[in-house]
């Protein structure tokens, strides 16, 4: 395997590759670390081809590991991922890079301690290139809302998408999407809250999937709102996601007292499973009049593939979705607001430099320290919690909540996934929400949902609109994700938008 091959091989084609020893670990890893390098030189030039993916490399701690990967190849005794590098977005806190959950906030802050979810992959041998930017402590839908200098710059930049780099690449897990589809890494760790891996992997054309909630620890994942935080993997097929996400699941209760007492599964095992019969959900409320003409036309052509491959169209009902906006708005809120509390400079992170007593270096450390959208959050947070006002919203939103999830529960007694587009439109143009966060909120409309009833969902490309990727999601019940996974990866077995990436990079 040469070396200019490296960039876009997936996942799976680079294990096999290293365990073959047609490949380094070394080598591969000095060829994406080289590619950061170059990424890194534009951003110094003001490029607008500058990505600002990466927050933080570390060359010699890249190629330690890459190093050790090598030994134990050759001893025989390699983990299944052995080599294969792996950027982390930067929610994720890992000792030898800095943990900063893109705020200003957490600048600087080193992590004695690796996330559950890190330590998981690097015990199955996979090779750290570096921390991906993200929206500040993951609220955001495009990575614009970050706060923490990207390596190249010495100002925060908001993330580009590949495909056009006047657009967003969504988010709050952009830099981790973009990193895959530009071929900065060939997997990355993301986040999905309310869509915060499907909707970046929809608007940059890769492959990514929440699993069911408590199936990855959160150990380590520094909290935003801790019922919705989930992680998940992002790369190039569902073959790679199967291979990443069975390193990645399994019980932690020492850690995590929300994981799930349910072992680990090798997704990798069920992917080769017949669609025959297979009964595809579609949600009228997923294709409404909401939807851009040209990203319902690609997600019909999908379904029309999906039949060939022998599954059957089903019409289902969703009635609830447009009320999984206010209710997520709601309650992501709260806990935000209840687990940001934390950050008020006493023990860790920023601290402001002047204030006459306690009460002032709160407000001081706290006002400097968070973004417009974090304040933001935290305000409604903490109104909706207030005296008076609990019963009327929050306390509603958790009902609301329940008969959410109880629509997909009637939903499935008619079909064994759902499916729609996973964002109403393709990526937007940088700024052009700026002005109007509802505007960002909207665009999780079909992610919302299946979050708030914690359930296992995932998008892959399946056509364009305008030139840019749109992406396909499927829902799946709850521990679905082995069912989610091969529905994925036979249709990418039919089809080739997986393996379409952006020009000049």
């Amino acid at each position: 395997m040469s070396a200019p091959d490296l960039h876009y091989r997936g996942v799976a084609d680079l294990a096999r590759a290293l365990a073959a020893r047609e490949v380094s670990a070394v080598e591969t890893a000095r060829h994406f670390l080289g590619r950061i390098k170059y990424q890194s030189a534009l951003g110094v030039l003001g490029s607008t081809e500058y990505l600002g993916a990466f927050v933080a490399v570390d060359e010699d701690a890249t190629l330690a590991q890459a190093r050790a990967a090598d030994a134990a190849i050759a001893a025989g005794q390699a983990g299944p991922l052995a080599g294969v590098p792996v950027a982390h977005k930067d929610i994720f806190v890992t000792t030898g890079w800095p943990s900063t959950a893109g705020s200003r906030m957490l600048a600087g802050y080193q992590s004695p301690f690796d996330a559950t979810v890190v330590r998981k992959l690097g015990e199955a041998g996979m090779v750290t290139l570096g921390k991906l930017s993200c929206d500040e402590f993951a609220m955001g839908s495009s990575n614009q809302n970050v706060a923490v200098p990207a390596v190249g710059t010495d100002q925060p930049v908001p993330v580009r998408n590949p495909w056009d780099t006047s657009r967003v690449p969504g988010g709050s897990s952009g830099g981790s999407a973009v990193a895959v589809a530009a071929g900065l890494a060939p997997a990355s760790t993301g986040t999905d809250t309310g869509g915060s891996i499907r909707q970046p992997a929809s608007f940059c054309g890769i492959t990514g999937i929440k699993p069911t909630y408590g199936r990855a620890s959160r150990y380590g994942m520094v909290a935003f709102a801790s019922s919705l935080d989930q992680a998940g993997p992002m790369a190039r097929s569902a073959e790679d996601c199967a291979l990443l996400l069975s390193a990645m699941c399994g019980p932690d209760p020492d850690r995590d007292s929300t994981s799930l007492d349910r072992p680990a599964e090798d997704f990798a095992q069920g992917l080769t499973g017949s669609l025959d019969g297979l009964r595809i959900g579609v949600p009228k409320e997923f294709l409404g009049d909401g939807v851009a003409p040209g990203v319902r036309a690609a997600i019909d052509a999908a379904l029309a593939e999906y039949e060939k491959l022998g599954a059957k169209r089903v019409a289902v009902s969703l009635p609830r979705t447009e009320l999984a906006i206010p209710v997520y708005y709601i309650i992501a809120a709260a806990e935000a607001s209840s687990n940001l509390s934390r950050f008020d400079g006493v023990k860790f992170g920023h601290r402001a430099s002047q204030y006459k007593d306690l009460a002032e270096m709160y407000m001081k450390t706290r006002a400097e320290g968070f973004g417009d959208e974090v304040k933001r959050r935290i305000m409604i947070g903490t109104y909706v919690l207030s005296h008076g006002y609990y019963d009327a919203y929050y306390l509603q939103a958790q009902k609301v909540r329940r008969m959410i999830a109880d629509d997909f529960q009637a939903a499935f007694r008619d079909c064994d996934v759902i499916a729609g587009p996973a964002a109403p439109t393709v990526a937007w143009a940088i700024g052009a929400h700026s002005d109007d966060p509802v505007a960002d909120y909207l665009a999780d409309v079909f992610t919302l949902p299946g979050s708030l009833a914690g359930l296992p969902g995932l998008s892959l490309p399946c056509g364009f609109d305008g030139g840019m990727p749109v992406g396909l999601q499927l829902i799946g019940n709850y521990f679905a994700e082995g069912r989610l996974l091969n529905a994925a990866h036979r249709f990418q077995q039919a089809t080739d938008w997986h393996q379409r990436t952006p020009e000049g990079f």
